[in-house]
C-alpha cells in the first residue's frame, strides 16, 4: 500500500513508513491527534522544509514531538508562560501560520515555534453554550503592554478558574 503526502507529493510504501523509526515516529504523533488537527499540523510542518531539499522524517519528527506534550494538555507556553490553548486553538494557530506564509508575512523556512506560540496567545476561541458569560472583559487586554512575569502567570491562574 501506498501513501501519497499532500504536501509535497512524495509517494511512500507504508510498510518502509513504518518500518523507519523517524518516519515511524511521526506517523505515531499525527495519529494520537484528531483528523483535522492532524491534518493542519502537518501543513504546519511543512513551512519547516528547506527550500532546496526535503524535511528529514528526524526533523519532523522532532518539530512533532516538541509540540505533542503541550497539545495533550491543552496549553502552550511563550516566554516561560503556559496558557490554555484547546484543540481549536491549536488548529487556529496551524491554520493561521500557513496563511500568513501564503500572504507573504512569514518567511520560510521556520527555524522554531516562535510564530506559531504568538498566535496561540493571543487566541481568544468561541465560548461553547453553556459556558457564554455576558459582558466578561478579556483579561488579557486589561494587562498592560510590557507586565511582569507574576503578573502574566497570575493573569493565566485567574482564566484557568472555572
Amino acid at each position: 500500500m501506498n501513501v501519497k503526502c499532500p504536501n509535497c507529493g512524495a509517494v511512500h510504501s507504508l510498510d518502509s513508513l513504518i518500518n523507519d523509526a523517524d518516519a515511524s515516529s511521526v506517523l505515531r504523533a499525527v495519529l494520537e491527534m484528531d483528523a483535522e488537527l492532524g491534518k493542519a499540523a502537518i501543513r504546519y510542518i511543512g513551512l519547516f522544509r528547506p527550500a532546496k531539499s526535503q524535511l528529514s522524517w528526524a526533523r519532523t519528527a522532532k518539530l512533532l514531538n516538541e509540540l505533542l506534550p503541550m497539545i495533550k494538555a491543552q496549553e502552550a507556553a511563550r516566554d516561560g508562560v503556559c496558557f490554555p490553548a484547546p484543540t481549536e486553538a491549536w488548529i487556529h494557530g496551524f491554520n493561521e501560520t500557513v496563511n500568513a506564509r501564503d500572504q507573504g508575512r512569514l518567511k520560510t523556512p521556520l527555524k522554531s515555534h516562535r510564530y506559531l506560540y504568538e498566535i496561540l496567545a493571543g487566541w481568544v476561541g468561541q465560548p461553547s453554550a453553556g459556558n457564554q458569560t455576558v459582558n466578561q472583559p478579556n483579561r488579557r487586554a486589561a494587562l498592560p503592554a510590557n507586565p511582569s512575569q507574576t503578573l502574566t502567570a497570575a493573569a493565566s491562574l485567574q482564566g484557568l478558574k472555572k
